[in-house]
């Protein structure tokens, strides 16, 4: 029995399903059978509670916006509904002849079925992009108009406003410059290396715009050194010069090289061990002795002690200043302040009578200045001339390239080739401040090398 009740109710719960029995008999059949439940819970009220009538009033009304884009109980009649005045009567149209070359016209194309399918067909409208209408800080730029209309009604003009009326006025008549095509061979010459055109454009309206140009420091103007790019040798460097003016080179290369040949003696000299303080057998005996005899400098020291104990002592019994001669001190000290305030002020009496002697004393120092002044400048100019230190690297010169009497060639032909002109102008380049002086990378090998005797040499040997 309860397997046939069971079927039932599943039969009756499939769509399609026509009861015969009237609504009265399945309502009091449902009652009987309808369960007790406890609706305590929101659990119990989801799982237990008929909500089948408020779901199909809900589908109902998105129905009917789907369909005629709102309720019909909100429509008016003329929306809904129409006057059937009968088909209209269509005018005789002449059937026209047919031309060459033109086709018959058929029937008008309709879209495909699949065309229709995915087309839109709800007339719901798409909701409103709540984000798309905000605006930042809206509230704060409603206040900042309301504020603007009030102060326009009142006849106060804003501060911008003001700067933008005191501006320059341009001129609108002049028309702008178009440019001109690439290809144009008319067009005018312009020089990329020529001088640069000024901008007559307004500076207040470039420096908002951010397009005004960073004016250049004057430093850069000034070039790093004054010596010329390529020098000029001396004339006793020709191939055939002069019999005094290639001595004189010669000469200028032996001042080189006896100063470089002063200063390697002077480290010589520094670095030579001094013979006086070399060990000997008497002072490696008094290493060994010191320490042994002590009694007769323990002696004299307790002496030294004493004396200093009874000089503390003597410190410390001192007698105490009366009021007397506290008083008496303080005399003194008043009578000095008071001599050398007379001293300063007698002192300065004396200067009126010494004005020509001072006036000179002046005179003197002041062509002392103007002379160090003079000195100063003539040695910042001799520096100019001199390489900077631009590193951590000393400048050092290039030798000196110079042939002896007997090296000289008589004719370009036989003359050898000397230095390198590469060298010469990366020191160059190091002299006038351009770079900083350097020296070749010093390759450190990472790994020892290994020396392996081959087999066929062990065989020969």
């Amino acid at each position: 029995m309860a397997s046939a009740r069971r079927l039932k109710r599943v039969a009756a719960s499939q769509p399609g399903f026509i009861n015969l029995k009237s609504a009265s008999d399945s309502a009091g059949s449902a009652s009987s059978r309808r369960k007790r439940v406890n609706k305590n819970k929101k659990k119990s009220w989801n799982k237990h509670s008929d909500i089948n009538d408020i779901d199909d009033f809900l589908e109902d009304v998105r129905h009917q916006e789907r369909t005629t884009g709102g309720l019909l109980s909100e429509k008016s009649d003329d929306s809904l509904f129409f006057l059937d005045i009968g088909q209209p009567k269509k005018a005789e149209q002449k059937e026209e002849e047919p031309v060459e070359g033109k086709k018959r016209k058929g029937k008008v194309s309709r879209p495909l079925r699949i065309d229709l399918i995915l087309q839109h067909d709800s007339l719901v409208q798409p909701p409103k992009d709540v984000l798309a209408y905000q605006q930042p800080n809206a509230k704060k730029l409603r206040r900042i108009a309301q504020k603007a209309e009030q102060l326009a009604a009142k006849g106060v003009v804003p501060r911008r406003q003001k700067q933008l009326l005191n501006r320059r006025p341009v001129d609108r008549t002049v028309k702008k410059a178009v440019t001109e095509a690439n290809n144009n061979p008319d067009r005018e010459y312009y020089d990329i290396w020529g001088q640069e055109s000024k901008n007559t454009a307004d500076p207040w309206y470039l420096q908002q715009t951010g397009k005004k140009l960073v004016k250049r420091p004057e430093k850069l103007n000034e070039k790093p050194s004054v010596l010329p790019a390529v020098e000029v040798i001396a004339p006793g460097g020709s191939y055939n010069p002069d019999f005094f003016s290639h001595q004189a080179l010669l000469q200028e290369a032996h001042d080189i090289e006896v100063k470089k040949q002063k200063e390697e003696d002077k480290i010589a000299r520094q670095l030579a061990v001094n013979r006086a303080d070399t060990a000997t057998e008497e002072t490696v005996f008094n290493e060994q002795v010191e320490g042994l005899v002590e009694e007769e400098n323990e002696e004299e020291v307790a002496l030294d002690e004493e004396e200093e104990d009874g000089a503390v002592g003597a410190i410390v019994l001192a007698d105490k200043k009366t009021e007397k001669k506290r008083k008496r001190e303080k005399a003194e000290k008043i009578k000095e302040q008071q001599r050398l305030a007379d001293r300063r002020q007698t002192d300065q009496r004396q200067q009126l009578f010494q004005l020509r002697s001072i006036k000179a004393s002046i005179k003197q120092q002041a062509q002392k200045t103007q002379a160090k002044q003079i000195k100063r400048k003539a040695k910042q100019e001799a520096q100019k001339a001199q390489p900077r230190r631009l590193g951590k690297l000393k400048f050092q010169p290039q030798d000196m390239e110079v042939q002896l009497s007997d090296e000289l060639a008589g004719s370009l032909r036989r003359l050898k080739p000397e230095g390198s002109v590469l060298k010469d102008r990366f020191k160059s380049l190091q002299k006038r401040n351009l770079i900083e002086p350097r020296e070749r990378a010093k390759f450190k090998r990472r790994l020892k090398l290994k020396y392996v005797e081959k087999r066929a040499f062990r065989e020969i040997t």
